[in-house]
């Protein structure tokens, strides 16, 4: 019927229009940032806050500042295998380079699968567990996110990568970086 694009209604005493408790405040443009994390698992590492559209260079910056430090922070000396989605950043020639020159193996990815990548599974929780935050700018949008991210637990993240479809170790294969 025609009721059904009209809202939610409230319902309040004559009177009470302006009332605080019967005012629903929107955001019609929400604040949104560009952020990039790990996890292995051992757990989530940092996250980085992008202020850029990330090409090759960009990215190569992040390996050097957050990647590499958080495979560190992850792995230690135990040996890593890097996953990545194949973004152009991703998948440049120097961006290769850079990963084989600090001697981490990458992941062959499946093209066009973000449903298998076990990382999108983390972010729709930090989303589903930020869906009634109301950050007022971007620096309560990225306070939010950091503390949603910090209750991540090793545990949700060894489930998630052990439950990655079997179809990426078929085609999951070592790149020759």
């Amino acid at each position: 019927s025609g009721s059904q694009n009209q809202g939610p209604r409230v319902w309040r005493k004559r009177g009470e229009a302006q009332n605080p408790r019967c005012l629903r405040s929107s955001v019609k443009f929400p604040q949104s940032v560009m952020v990039w994390g790990a996890m292995s698992s051992a757990g989530v590492g940092p996250l980085c806050f992008l202020r850029s559209k990330v090409n090759a260079a960009v990215y190569q910056d992040v390996l050097g500042h957050f990647i590499l430090p958080a495979a560190d922070q992850l792995y230690g000396d135990a040996d890593l295998i890097f996953q990545q989605n194949l973004a152009p950043a991703h998948s440049a020639k120097a961006t290769s380079t850079c990963f084989k020159d600090h001697g981490i193996p990458v992941l062959n990815w499946p093209a066009n699968s973000p449903d298998l990548n076990p990382i999108e599974n983390l972010w729709s929780i930090v989303k589903r567990k930020m869906r009634y935050a109301r950050p007022n700018n971007v620096e309560e949008l990225k306070t939010t996110i950091r503390a949603t991210w910090a209750l991540i637990t090793p545990e949700q993240c060894h489930r998630r990568l052990h439950a990655t479809p079997h179809c990426c170790s078929n085609s999951g294969k070592r790149s020759p970086n």
